[in-house]
């Protein structure tokens, strides 16, 4: 299975949280599954870190680059293809990032793990991560 994992799942799995389901634990870990990180979430992290939104000390260290490769996750640039994309989204949510990970999942054709139950409203395959 090929999975597009959100921002939140993301912070949830590297700091270890209890939030992040035992079927999605398992889903990340399966060696048979691809783990795709968005940029867009790295971005994100980034944003909400330097407002003080979000403590990434135990999260994500510097070098994200090598964490994300210690898990075995593959990065997954925003292209111009993918933001042209979020165009033909419907205005169910207004969040840049929610959308771009959205147009992302369905152009690439990967599962979005998410613990957003919003982003249902989308035609985009979902697998809940709080599960």
């Amino acid at each position: 299975m090929n999975l597009l994992i959100d921002t939140r799942v993301l912070t949830w799995w590297s700091a270890n949280s209890r939030r992040l389901g035992h079927r999605a634990k398992e889903l990340i870990s399966a060696p048979a599954n691809s783990v795709w990180v968005s940029a867009a979430s790295i971005w994100e992290i980034s944003i909400k870190s330097s407002v003080g939104r979000l403590d990434i000390s135990g999260i994500l260290n510097g070098r994200i680059s090598d964490d994300l490769e210690m898990h075995g996750f593959r990065s997954l640039p925003i292209e111009v293809r993918h933001a042209l994309a979020v165009r033909d989204l419907p205005l169910h949510r207004r969040d840049p990032f929610d959308c771009i990970l959205i147009a992302q999942a369905r152009h690439e054709d990967l599962t979005l793990l998410t613990a957003d139950a919003a982003i249902s409203a989308y035609d985009v395959r979902t697998i809940d991560a709080a599960r």
